[in-house]
């Protein structure tokens, strides 16, 4: 029996793994694929957001899978080669600070999956606009691009020409090697995606380089040891029951992402707002927010909100505070819904 695929979709925070991923299921046709989702936060939001295969996606969630959570990934991976019918591919989106070499000796040390996986492919999704001031500042950036055989160099239609172009050396002096694309919000063809048969392993033997100004001179490259993360990061994730009132939590949302965006490497949340049958989703970089409606909640979903902050010098206090001021009054949380969208 063939065995099946796994591809690893790294990248650092925000770059666009989890809209990848979607337009993969969303073009999957018959093929069966499991997904298993790793989120640096306490809550899990990305799971949620992956459509197509609610039954199969599998949340690790509150560390990353290259250190706190290698044996959960093991259990799943484990159970899921174990299982009677046959899958077409194992998808692993790890976090954003997950360094995708450890991920990789999971199924190559196991003996049971190295009997019925194969490492197919690492491709690494990257922030045209941010890559090359994460690669100076971020050696977990470095890492996934230094151990990728392909990158998406996504969110080209934000970047001008100076930045794309920069990205794209920087691109070329850590990994000469990899094939890279320019893409806009994860569009790249399924068939040049999957079944790449592109993993080399020697592109793990190295430890992740760094860019930037510690080497003494423009650049040059530092390496780093692994298994560790860039200090001061660290993430906060919050839960309120009560619905957020939409004209108090919009302002808030802008004023953080332009007081604090330089330090908020990602932020991301699912929204209930009162009187609104839909859930809203947000996605922040840095001083960028992507956000809208999506399908209504289901007749038995908790209308909890969940959000997760990723940065430096993040105030769990502070924030929860902030968020508090935006919960709806209780008198209108029990209000009617929108007219229009009630059932």
């Amino acid at each position: 029996m063939a065995r099946i695929p796994v591809t690893v979709l790294t990248g650092f925070l925000g770059a666009g793994k989890t809209t990848l991923l979607n337009r993969v299921l969303r073009g999957a046709g018959a093929r069966r694929w499991a997904v298993i989702v790793n989120e640096f936060g306490e809550l899990g939001i990305d799971g949620d957001l992956v459509v197509g295969a609610d039954e199969e996606v599998y949340e690790l969630n509150n560390g990353c899978v290259c250190c706190k959570l290698r044996g959960d990934l093991l259990r799943i991976a484990t159970s899921l080669v174990r299982r009677p019918e046959r899958l077409d591919g194992i998808l692993i989106e790890t976090s954003g600070l997950a360094d995708p070499a450890p991920v990789v000796q999971t199924f190559a040390l196991d003996d049971l999956l190295r009997q019925h996986t194969r490492l197919d492919s690492i491709v690494c999704v990257a922030d045209a606009r941010h890559l090359a001031s994460q690669l100076r500042d971020y050696p977990e950036a470095a890492g996934q691009v230094a151990q990728a055989d392909l990158v998406l160099l996504n969110k080209a239609d934000l970047a001008d020409a100076a930045a794309l172009a920069e990205a794209e050396a920087a691109l070329r002096a850590l990994n000469p090697d990899a094939e890279t694309r320019p893409t806009v919000r994860g569009d790249f063809p399924i068939d040049l995606l999957l079944e790449r048969h592109a993993f080399d392993n020697s592109r793990l033997r190295l430890p992740p380089l760094r860019l930037g100004a510690a080497a003494g001179r423009p650049g040059a490259y530092v390496r780093v040891g692994q298994g560790s993360h860039s200090a001061g990061v660290g993430s906060v994730s919050l839960a309120f029951e009560r619905p957020l009132e939409r004209s108090r939590f919009m302002p808030w949302l802008q004023r953080l992402v332009v007081e604090r965006g330089a330090d908020l490497l990602r932020a991301k949340g699912i929204v209930a707002f009162e009187a609104e049958a839909r859930r809203f989703v947000f996605q922040a970089v840095h001083m960028t927010v992507d956000s809208g409606f999506e399908r209504p909640w289901a007749g038995d979903e908790a209308r909890e909100s969940r959000l997760v902050f990723i940065g430096r010098g993040l105030d769990a206090d502070e924030l929860r505070a902030e968020l508090e001021l935006c919960l709806a009054e209780p008198c209108e949380a029990e209000s009617a819904m929108s007219p229009e969208l009630a059932p």
